[in-house]
């Protein structure tokens, strides 16, 4: 396997992305439902709400679930093992 596809299976993400994934997230879904309220009031359709609120769903699942590597810029320096016959 090549190393590209072994890092994108392997998911790595840091602390710091992982909160910058939490806040993009909550930031857009809560925009885009506050959006998708105004135009289904405004069109009186609740699949219009529907539809905007699950396509804004849907596009952030594909652009926040993949572990982009600007999500692990951070990785965190783990301690060296110590041997257990020491």
């Amino acid at each position: 396997m090549s190393t590209f596809l072994q890092e994108i299976t392997e998911g790595k993400i840091d602390f710091a992305g992982q909160s910058l994934v939490d806040l993009v997230a909550r930031v857009v879904l809560a925009a885009s439902a506050v959006f998708a309220f105004g135009v289904g009031f405004a069109l009186q359709d609740l699949r219009i709400t529907f539809g905007i609120v699950g396509a804004s769903t849907l596009g952030l699942a594909l652009l926040l679930l993949p572990p982009w590597p600007m999500f692990n810029r951070h990785p965190v320096k783990w301690l060296p093992v110590k041997s257990k016959l020491q």
